[in-house]
């Protein structure tokens, strides 16, 4: 028989403001999806191919983007897709520490050669308090207060890695806490990379997936309560989104590296997955403007998309600037250092939506910073 895996999934119907669910079923040998309607018990989208879907998108509490509507994955359909993708699929925590943060492109471009996908992240200042609870097991140890002294020092970045043994490949990708031995056992490693010593070690990764489990919560909280604020200043800002293609292409890394590389300042970082509805409100103003709005839409409320406040005076324009004509085949030609001529491929698709109105840079940081994670 033929390969099919199914999956249980939500998706929020806007028009009759209602959650309905749907039987998902994806073929692997052509690409092709169907839906099935669970409470009115009929067939919903027969058999079609379907090119924005790939088997790697599908695990649970991932959203999949399906001819426009933004379906959540909450459960898999049947035990041979669950044995067949669950398996070995594993959640865990990296905690990028405040001296390396600057580092953050070159290390998410080892994460995604590692075959892991960066599931959530966000860039936050923890309190001294904050730190010490995170860190309780260690209290009674000798360097307890000075790690904490450390990570609560400056701006740190939390990302819910996912995969494959993604709890033991990320430990492995780290190396040894160690800076001396690391840098003598394990070279290639990120710490022997970027690290110091035994704090100063270039991030944290949970030891157990009871322990990944738990700090996973302390950042990225299951139900709405206290999780550490992000970084946003709200001030001499510009905004940009990495696009949800170019997350999936695996270009977050390098594109962050360009804009470091550039001199911008990254004071805020957030993954999102924009609902339709908010799509369409933030791109409101192109709406009758740019033929492309539908489209722009339809990409920016298809997957995880990572947006950035970018400070400093009178950056709006300079940003701009950086990020180049909005078609990348112009870009290319008469600004080929620029990123959207670099990692762009249509007008849409074409890497990062950047402010246009130097006025528009605060709201729309706020759009994302303040409403978006209220």
């Amino acid at each position: 028989m033929e390969d099919r895996y199914a999956f249980l999934a939500e998706w929020y119907d806007p028009t009759a403001a209602l959650l309905r669910r749907f039987q998902l079923f994806f073929y692997p040998k052509d690409g092709s999806v169907e839906m099935f309607d669970v409470k009115n018990q009929r067939v919903f989208l027969r058999r079609t191919k379907y090119d924005n879907i790939h088997q790697e998108d599908l695990f649970m509490g991932n959203r999949v983007n399906v001819f426009s509507r933004q379906l959540n994955l909450i459960e898999y359909g049947d035990q041979y897709t669950a044995n067949k993708l669950g398996s070995k699929k594993e959640r865990t925590l990296a905690l990028i520490k405040p001296d390396v943060v600057t580092k953050i492109g070159d290390i998410l471009e080892l994460i995604y050669s590692s075959n892991l996908i960066v599931t959530k992240a966000k860039m936050t200042k923890l309190s001294w308090s904050q730190a010490a609870d995170f860190y309780m097991e260690h209290q009674s140890k000798p360097f307890f207060n000075n790690l904490v002294q450390f990570v609560s020092s400056g701006p740190v970045v939390a990302m819910e890695l996912m995969g494959d043994e993604a709890m033991s490949i990320w430990r492995k990708l780290l190396g040894p806490a160690d800076g001396a031995v690391v840098r003598r056992e394990v070279p290639r490693s990120i710490r022997a990379q970027f690290g110091t010593d035994g704090i100063k070690n270039v991030a944290h990764g949970s030891d157990s997936l009871a322990a990944a489990a738990r700090e996973l919560e302390f950042f990225f909280p299951s139900t709405i309560g206290h999780c550490p604020s992000n970084t946003a200043v709200f001030t001499d800002c510009t905004c940009c989104i990495i696009k949800p293609h170019a997350v999936s292409e695996g270009l977050t890394g390098k594109i962050l590296n360009s804009i470091s590389e550039a001199g911008f300042q990254i004071s805020a970082l957030q993954m999102f997955s924009v609902e339709l509805a908010n799509a369409e409100e933030f791109y409101e103003v192109y709406k009758g403007v740019v033929p492309e709005y539908s489209s722009m839409v339809n990409e920016l409320s298809s997957g995880p998309c990572m947006v950035l406040e970018i400070h400093g005076t009178d950056v709006s324009k300079t940003f701009r600037e950086f990020c180049g004509p909005s078609d990348p085949d112009i870009a290319r030609h008469l600004r080929p250092a620029t990123l959207r001529a670099l990692y762009g491929s249509t007008k849409v698709k074409n890497a990062v939506h950047c402010t246009d109105l130097p006025e528009d840079g605060v709201l729309e940081v706020q759009y994302f910073f303040k409403i978006l994670d209220g």
